[in-house]
This record gives C-alpha cells, sequence and structure tokens, in this order.
C-alpha cells in the first residue's frame, strides 16, 4: 500500500491567463501527505489556501501537476471517476457549517452515507457514534437553529467522516467561533481524527493551533515551504 494518501506535484494554477491582472495563485505546488498525518497549512489571507484544498480534494483542476489519491493519480481522470473518488475518499469541512436546516443533526450526517448506499438504520448508528465521540450526542434529533455555533461545527465535522473518508481538508475550521469555542471545538476535531486515523489537511491562521498538529507548511506567493 502507498504510504501517502496524498500527493501533490508541480501543482499550478492561475486565474486570468494572458490578460492584464493574471494572478498566479500555485506556482509548482509539491506536497505529500502521510497516512495518519496531521499538516497545519498556513497562509496569509488570498494566497491561495483554498484553491489548493479544492484542487486537492478534486473540486477544482489544475492548470499543470497532478494529484494523486491513495495511489491513483487524478489527473485527467473523467468527471465521474472523480466524482466517485471524492466521494468516497474525502471529506470536507469550512468555516461555516453548511448544515441543511431542515434536517436534525443526526439526519444531516446520515445523507452522504445514503447516496453511498448505506441503509437508513447504518447510517444513523454510524451518525449517533460519530456524535457521540464529539461529545454532541445529546444534541442529536436538534436541527441546526436549535443548536450553538461551536454544536453546528461538530455536527458538520461528523458529517465530514460520514464515509469513513482517507483524507480530510479543512478550510478554517473553527474560524467562525470565538477563542475559547475555537479550542473546545478544535479539541474535538483532533480527537476525532485521531480515533480514525485518517489523514488530514487543516489550514488555519491560528498558529497555536497549528502547532498542535503533526507538522506545518506555509504557502505565500505561490510556492509551499515547510515550517515544521
Amino acid at each position: 500500500m502507498n504510504d501517502h494518501v496524498l500527493s501533490l506535484s508541480g501543482i499550478t494554477k492561475t486565474y486570468n491567463a494572458g490578460l492584464p491582472g493574471q494572478v498566479d495563485v500555485l506556482r509548482g505546488v509539491d506536497l505529500d501527505l502521510k497516512r495518519g498525518e496531521v499538516v497545519a497549512l498556513v497562509a496569509p489571507s488570498g494566497a491561495g489556501k483554498s484553491t489548493l484544498l479544492h484542487i486537492a480534494g478534486m473540486l477544482d483542476t489544475p492548470d499543470a501537476g497532478n494529484v494523486t489519491l491513495n495511489g491513483q493519480n487524478m489527473t485527467g481522470q473523467s468527471d465521474r471517476l472523480r466524482t466517485l473518488a471524492r466521494r468516497a475518499d474525502v471529506g470536507f469541512i469550512y468555516q461555516f457549517h453548511h448544515l441543511l436546516p431542515e434536517f436534525s443533526a443526526i439526519e444531516n450526517i446520515a445523507l452522504p452515507q445514503l447516496a453511498a448506499g448505506i441503509s437508513k438504520a447504518d447510517a444513523e448508528a454510524r451518525a449517533l457514534s460519530l456524535l457521540e465521540k464529539v461529545g454532541v450526542a445529546d444534541r442529536a434529533t436538534h436541527r441546526p437553529a436549535e443548536l450553538s455555533g461551536g454544536e453546528q461545527q461538530r455536527v458538520a465535522f461528523c458529517r465530514a467522516l460520514a464515509n469513513a473518508p482517507a483524507l480530510l481538508l479543512a478550510d478554517e475550521p473553527t474560524g467562525n467561533l470565538d477563542p475559547a469555542t475555537s479550542d473546545q471545538v478544535f479539541d474535538a476535531l483532533m480527537s476525532l481524527v485521531r480515533d480514525t486515523g485518517l489523514s488530514a489537511l487543516i489550514a488555519t491562521h491560528n498558529f497555536d493551533l497549528a502547532a498542535r498538529m503533526d507538522r506545518t507548511v506555509r504557502l505565500d506567493a505561490g510556492h509551499l515551504a515547510a515550517l515544521s
């Protein structure tokens, strides 16, 4: 088995190519993410971290370079194959929870499993197990509007891991929370990641949070460099 869940090689991305105001967002980015490794991605605002995460998760395509997921080069693959790989192997967390307001916490986590063909009973059982891991099982039947910001984000974490992905990509997952809640929610996220043994690339502006991960890389002027 390949030791790397994710490998990015020579990733470039340019917006408005050949036009005035051309922006070279990524300029030959290389990154290997080992199995079970949690890596912090720090970057100045507007440096392209969201673009990099979207390319890593196959929501966007690079202008050049290769994205390899679980040993399979996804560059140039069909949209259908990329969608299937993303559904099976990648979980996404954003700064805002993006929960569906008309569904309860347990239903929000069950939905991606149902889409993957899991039975309702098994999907809800896994959803409840994940909610227990992050300490909000007692809120399972509550809708997002009935949850605090920290509770909503914990549910979003569980939804991202609902289909047991190999890779988690998170874009400022606690950036919308106050500092005290942010620390608590980040603890819950790290516990969930460690318990499940998946790999994670987590973008953050918070160097204290970054220091709690396995290593830190910095994106600046289109290039990626190791900080630790």
